[in-house]
């Protein structure tokens, strides 16, 4: 019976050593590899974890770029047609109607109140001023208006003068043969007959 049991081992391979040592062999192989494996590892993430960490790198403002070279003078090109000149409209003022005016300014000669002795004879002169638009021509007159002529005729020539001038008016009167006080008015009459401007004054005394 204990043969046939040793028999029956022996048939099985329970009983075989060197398969034994051969499983026991590759065990220990399988262990020592994952144990290699693993330290492996353990160094490799330590030396990863020991490894100084990196710098950041510091920023640096962009560089202006260097200014643009000027670019070389180019020659005009003449032009192929001269444009002709804009002609400009000059407005004319439309002249209206002129206006009359004549400002008294001063006496030149024969001041109010120069006393004469009779029947002399009187040059008065008057500076006045033609104020107004229009432009004294020989179609203008002088006219006696008030007082007594005192010799003169009652219509004289309007000295010519433009308008905006002053003009120097003269007339030629006599004293009277009698003693006393004398006036004559005058005043400027247009070519229709119309009196205009300021009226002028010879004032005198008669003595003997």
């Amino acid at each position: 019976m204990l043969a046939g049991l040793k028999k029956k081992y022996k048939i099985d391979g329970h009983g075989n050593v060197s398969i034994f040592l051969m499983m026991t062999l590759r065990l220990r192989s399988a262990r020592l590899f994952l144990n290699f494996c693993l330290i492996l590892l353990t160094s490799i993430f330590s030396l990863w974890a020991c490894a100084p960490a990196s710098t950041p790198t510091p920023f640096r403002p962009p560089t202006a770029a260097p200014p643009a070279q000027p670019l070389p003078t180019t020659t005009p090109v003449p032009a192929l047609f001269t444009p002709l000149p804009t002609a400009t409209v000059t407005a004319t003022a439309t002249t209206g109607p002129c206006s009359d005016a004549l400002s008294f300014v001063d006496d030149v000669t024969v001041e109010d109140g120069t006393s004469f002795l009779p029947n002399a004879s009187i040059d008065k002169q008057w500076l006045v001023q033609n104020s107004g638009t229009c432009s004294w021509d020989e179609t203008y007159r002088l006219k006696w208006v008030g007082g007594d002529p005192l010799g003169a005729a009652q219509e004289q020539l309007l000295y010519p003068a433009r308008a905006g001038t002053q003009a120097t008016l003269r007339v030629i009167f006599t004293a009277p043969a009698e003693s006393g006080s004398y006036e004559s008015a005058w005043q400027a009459v247009d070519p229709n007959g119309n009196f205009f401007g300021d009226l002028i004054f010879i004032k005198i005394v008669v003595a003997p």
